[in-house]
């Protein structure tokens, strides 16, 4: 992610590790997916923006080859430094605050970043800046807007609450400069910084156990925010999580959009 005193999911909380743990479990195939798609392969200079955990550079890196390059940046590296060792490298770096660290990347991926980053136009300057021409640019950034609840069937006291906690979630990310609505636009932005062949798709998980594990993990991540800024008691929170730990509910995520193109 991008450094900023608002930013409410700091890699250093002990939920960090748990996110990023659901966030492979739901999103990877559909990264992968498309890094394949593009015909991923050895000798590749790729740069993981964001990067959060292991799981995306791994798998590129075993793509790329000992021939190739990974390098995995991010504002906290702490999740990152199992996966430091060739081909990956990784780095400390701000993508909204600094100039790109290098150029002539065949792949530069981002996926759940740019939504918080304050700068987003720098930062997405600054990734196709990073791409050799003919290079490939995937973005992958959640809508929120899009479907706002935790719970779409809203059937039962339980959905009820899981829905207004989440509404408590998007009223902090809103004050913190998140922007809700970030993931639709992804493809005409591209098209409007220059690159070419744009296309995009949207994942939308809207119940498995990863969503409840990502649910689990963000809410008390979240605990002492949503209580000081009086958007939950800890009795919401501990019912919530008594909820989700039945089973018996249905949660989904924001729709994750990804689009892509290639440096002209």
């Amino acid at each position: 992610m991008t450094r900023t005193d608002g930013y409410l999911l700091d890699n250093r909380r002990a939920e960090a590790g748990e996110r990023f743990d659901a966030f492979a479990t739901l999103f990877d195939p559909t990264t992968f997916r498309h890094l394949e798609a593009f015909g991923i392969g050895p000798g590749w200079r790729c740069w993981e923006v964001g990067a959060g955990g292991t799981s995306v550079a791994s798998w590129i890196a075993k793509k790329v080859g000992p021939t190739g390059r990974v390098l995995a940046t991010d504002i906290d590296t702490t999740h990152l430094a199992a996966a430091a060792r060739p081909p990956i490298e990784v780095r400390v770096h701000d993508v909204g605050a600094e100039e790109p660290p290098g150029e002539g990347f065949d792949l530069v991926h981002a996926r759940l970043v740019l939504v918080h980053v304050p700068d987003r136009e720098r930062a997405l300057r600054s990734m196709i800046k990073a791409l050799r021409p003919g290079g490939r640019l995937l973005i992958e950034d959640a809508d929120p807007a899009l479907q706002p609840l935790i719970c779409p069937d809203e059937h039962g006291p339980a959905q009820q609450l899981a829905n207004r906690l989440r509404q408590g979630f998007r009223t902090l990310l809103a004050e913190r400069g998140a922007d809700l609505s970030y993931g639709r636009r992804l493809p005409r932005l591209l098209r409007e910084a220059g690159l070419r062949r744009v296309e995009a798709d949207a994942y939308f998980p809207v119940t498995s156990p990863a969503c409840a594990a990502l649910e689990s993990a963000t809410v008390r991540h979240l605990r002492p925010d949503l209580v000081s800024a009086g958007l939950a008691t800890d009795t919401d929170i501990d019912r919530h999580l008594a909820n989700i730990a039945t089973g018996d509910m249905d949660l989904a995520t924001a729709p994750m959009i990804s689009a892509w193109g290639r440096k002209g």
